[in-house]
């Protein structure tokens, strides 16, 4: 919005300060009338959503369960429950799953994982998780602080420092908990976090659990960034500033654009973070990710993301300056507070960066399968949004076509990712696909035939 006003006399102001009162009283009847309806288990498959039944007030803090139970029962007796597909095998291009409703057993194409590179069955991954797992054990033993700091997660953290062209690195035993961790120990009540709209719900959480002031920018909005700063540093009572983004946007599948944001945040003498989560492994001409990709490695101050994506593993790790990892191992408390990783995982996390490495050809075939997979579902007339990596939203918009596409190409035998309201925007409801560079020609063009089939049957396209 522009910050040069208009002058007026302020009826409209006026206006709307006397019809607030009305509104308000609307709203909260409609908000009653809402908990009344779930409360005695009158739902609607295509209208209510996990958000709504996030709260519903009540001296009993187990109200909302029973509500929420009756409607999820609902949904699988009518098909549209599409979460917990039990794998019965590992997450391959084409997976055994048992029906949780009906039992059955089937094969379908996997569209949903984040195994991006197929590391997950990468013989050489495999047996280096075997060898530690008879060397080492079951687990850690302890936390990494403390007493459960092996060999294998010094060789790991020196690995993924230089994978990510920083001086050190810190492993966490889940993505989640690394952008928690980090996030809490680095900010502080005083401070302001500057969160793109879309970062990752662990981003948002641990911006909330630090305590710092929390402000957001329109997706991918630099020029409203750079207005929110300078705005920021204007204000006495503000510390530290640290910008987080996302390398790759989980659910949109479209790239931080680091050479814009840099610029912008040094100017004001803010500092940034980045999620690399969705980009390990998958963008950057040797796959480290988005830094490489725009050709600014080292000039990202914290950079984190997850090892069960790309990597094929569990954890997730902050890549730094030594200064910022050494007090990352004292300050963040999901570190510092939980058991380190096993070391089979740690030694296959190792393997997988090596094989990274080792088989560019891995890396190009995902981006075989990207560019045809595009190619087609464009020409379908899907909308895509931004999506430029290996994440495809089909951008529906309408709850019910939703639904009812997810079930029909769940019974064809192709497992994806329904995504609703709160996890998008209510108006931006989606099939979310993820390609792997394991898919082969056949698992692409079985599913871009039920997806057009689908699509066509409810109306999507």
């Amino acid at each position: 919005m522009s910050e040069n006003v208009t002058p007026h006399d302020g009826t409209a102001e006026a206006l709307a300060d006397k019809a607030a009162p009305a509104h308000h009283a609307k709203a909260d009847a409609r908000e009653r009338e809402r908990q009344e309806r779930l409360a005695r288990g009158d739902y609607d498959l295509f209208r209510d959503s996990l958000a709504d039944f996030y709260e519903l007030p009540d001296r009993d803090i187990f109200a909302k369960v029973e509500p929420f139970w009756r409607f999820t029962e609902m949904n699988k007796k009518s098909g549209y429950y599409l979460y917990r597909r039990t794998l019965l095998g590992p997450s391959a291009n084409r997976v055994k799953v048992c029906d949780e409703v009906t039992g059955e057993v089937r094969e379908m194409v996997m569209m949903a994982a984040n195994n991006y590179l197929g590391l997950t069955t990468h013989p050489r991954v495999i047996e280096a998780g075997i060898k530690a797992y008879e060397k080492y054990g079951a687990g850690a033993g302890s936390v990494s602080l403390l007493a459960g700091t092996i060999d294998l997660h010094a060789e790991l953290e020196q690995k993924l420092a230089r994978f990510k062209g920083c001086e050190d690195a810190i492993v966490f035993p889940a993505g989640y908990s690394s952008n928690v961790g980090c996030v809490t120990a680095l900010a502080r009540e005083g401070d302001v976090i500057v969160n793109d709209i879309l970062n990752h719900a662990s981003i948002v959480d641990g911006s909330k659990l630090s305590g710092a002031t929390i402000k957001v920018f329109p997706h991918q909005d630099v020029e409203a960034l750079d207005k929110l700063l300078a705005r920021l540093r204007r204000q006495d009572d503000v510390h530290g500033i640290l910008v987080i983004v996302d390398g790759v946007f989980s659910m949109d599948g479209d790239i931080a654009p680091l050479p814009k944001l840099i610029p912008i945040v040094r100017k004001h003498g803010a500092r940034l973070m980045i999620d690399e989560a969705h980009a390990t492994g998958v963008i950057g001409q040797n796959g480290h990710g988005t830094p490489e990709h725009w050709g600014v490695e080292g000039q990202v101050d914290v950079v984190a993301g997850t090892l069960s994506k790309g990597l094929g593993g569990v954890g997730g790790f902050v890549a730094s300056s030594r200064d910022v990892v050494n007090y990352l191992r004292f300050y963040a408390r999901s570190y510092m507070f939980s058991t380190a990783l096993p070391p089979a995982v740690s030694a296959s996390l190792n393997t997988a960066l090596d094989v990274i490495e080792d088989e560019p050809e891995l890396r190009a075939r995902l981006w075989k399968n990207i560019n045809y997979m595009r190619e087609k579902l464009l020409g379908m007339g899907w909308d895509l949004g931004d999506a430029e990596t290996a994440i495809f939203p089909l951008i529906i918009g309408d709850d019910y076509k939703v639904k009812e596409m997810g079930r029909q190409l769940d019974k064809m035998g192709i497992y994806v990712n329904p995504v609703f309201y709160p996890a998008v925007a209510r108006k931006l409801s989606r099939i979310r696909l993820s390609l792997m560079a394991t898919h082969t020609q056949e698992d692409l063009d079985d599913t871009l035939t039920a997806i057009e089939k689908t699509g066509k049957v409810v109306g999507a396209i």
